[in-house]
């Protein structure tokens, strides 16, 4: 098996991360994140079509007229409705789509989030990703040393704080659905960060005569193949939910 020198970058891999990081905290600090509705509040509107719509149809309409995007099937369509929408504007709005549309549209819920609720839901999802590196350097430190247990939860806050700042640096919408789908990257994260060590630590008390660089070079290169895949599975459903989800 050949080994690749994966150490000999580390210098270079590191100023890249240090740069990002540093970018993604300057772009949080000055525009923070995009807050969607379910933590800043506002209306949801949730309509049934007696056939299968049209949702660029629809989504134009509702951009025509100032009203958010909808998201939904090609049946039930979702639209979410910023903060100062009251219930009789969301039932002007299902008015519009009926008006503009050729099959019955039939009105199923009208919820509101309060901005008291939208704070709370961000700070419980801050304690939680907070929660979720503690616990994982406790398990991690407990599992192997403590030394493993640091860099672990430094390469979770590496790779959280690169998405949040992908967030802001985009101004796309943070809602509920990211928020768990950061907690999914610490999963996956964790996961590689774990086989790894485990790798490294078997490989030390084999390979005692390497130098502590040749040895971690080695356990990358075996289990390099394991970490492709799996990513390119994950990738493969991504790439299914972005297309057609």
């Amino acid at each position: 098996m050949k080994i690749i020198p994966f150490m000999k970058w580390r210098l270079f891999a590191a100023a890249f991360s240090l740069v990002a990081m540093i970018v993604a905290a300057g772009s949080l600090g000055t525009r923070s994140l995009n807050w969607g509705l379910d933590f800043t509040g506002g209306t949801l509107v949730e309509v049934t079509y007696g056939d299968s719509a049209d949702l660029s149809q629809i989504r134009s309409t509702l951009e025509n007229n100032g009203y958010a995007v909808a998201f939904g099937t090609d049946r039930d369509v979702l639209v979410r409705l910023p903060l100062g929408y009251s219930d009789d504007e969301g039932v002007a709005m299902v008015a519009l789509l009926e008006s503009s549309s050729a099959v019955p549209v039939e009105l199923q819920r009208i919820e509101f989030v309060g901005p008291a609720v939208g704070e709370e839901l961000r700070e419980q999802g801050g304690l939680a990703m907070l929660l979720a590196l503690g616990l994982v350097m406790l398990y991690v430190a407990f599992r192997f040393q403590f030394k493993f247990a640091v860099g672990a939860v430094v390469a979770l806050a590496h790779d959280v704080l690169f998405v949040l700042g992908y967030f802001s640096l985009l101004g796309m919408e943070f809602d509920l659905t990211v928020l768990a789908a950061i907690l999914a990257v610490i999963g996956y994260s964790l996961n590689d960060t774990i086989v790894v060590a485990d790798r490294i630590r078997e490989n030390f008390r084999k390979l005692r005569r390497m130098s502590p660089i040749d040895v971690i070079d080695v356990s990358l290169t075996e289990t390099f193949g394991r970490t492709v895949v799996t990513s390119l599975t994950t990738l493969l459903v991504l790439v299914a939910l972005a297309v057609v989800g």
